[in-house]
């Protein structure tokens, strides 16, 4: 194996620890999770095309309209109409609907839970073609069994992630890291003078 030189202060090779493309969109799908203001579960959904490019986000939460302090946020209620659970839009939902492309055939969906029966319908009728989802912890569930007989009619593809990497850790200190420089160091001023004819 090559030595990565250093020329004038710089590898001359691209790094090896860049992250694999499906840890890259799981790690996308995780960041839209943090948007959800769901007190107990929160889960992101990202849709990919088929040139690897990212064409619909989305987390769980109440639709447009209704406020994330009026609505109820509680699970088990004696009174269903009291349940979070009759009024949030999952994250597969709000992604297909959050769309930036007029169609999603053939697309992959990333997701941290097992989608259940009501976005297996949606995903189905967008005909996103595989499905990588993290966790199946709620497979002995009534909504998960269906959503897997539909999956499984429609001829969608699921495939449990298994991460490269545990943990991606996103620092906004790195911005001021000397590796991160997209740009070319700037000459200093006689150069400058001398290349543009000035003095």
């Amino acid at each position: 194996m090559e030595e990565n030189i250093v020329q004038n202060g710089s590898p001359s090779k691209k790094r090896e620890d860049y992250i694999e493309w499906d840890d890259y969109f799981m790690a996308m799908a995780f960041l839209a999770a943090k948007r959800s203001k769901d007190p107990s579960t929160q889960v992101g959904a990202c849709i990919v095309n088929e040139d690897k490019k990212i064409v619909g986000v989305g987390y769980n939460g109440f639709p447009l309209g209704c406020s994330d302090d009026e609505f109820p946020w509680c699970k088990n209620t004696p009174n269903a109409i009291d349940s979070k659970y009759m009024y949030v839009c999952h994250a597969e939902v709000n992604a297909v609907l959050n769309k930036l492309s007029a169609d999603l055939k053939n697309c992959t969906l990333y997701v941290a839970l097992f989608p259940c029966n009501e976005c297996a319908k949606i995903i189905i009728q967008s005909r996103i073609k595989d499905i990588i989802y993290l966790s199946d912890k709620h497979a002995h569930k009534p909504e998960v069994i269906a959503s897997k007989r539909m999956l499984d009619a429609a001829g969608i593809k699921y495939t449990q992630y298994k991460p490269t990497c545990k943990r991606i850790v996103i620092d906004f200190n790195d911005v001021d890291n000397k590796m991160l420089n997209q740009l070319p160091p700037t000459p200093n001023k006689m150069n400058w003078s001398e290349q543009n004819g000035s003095k």
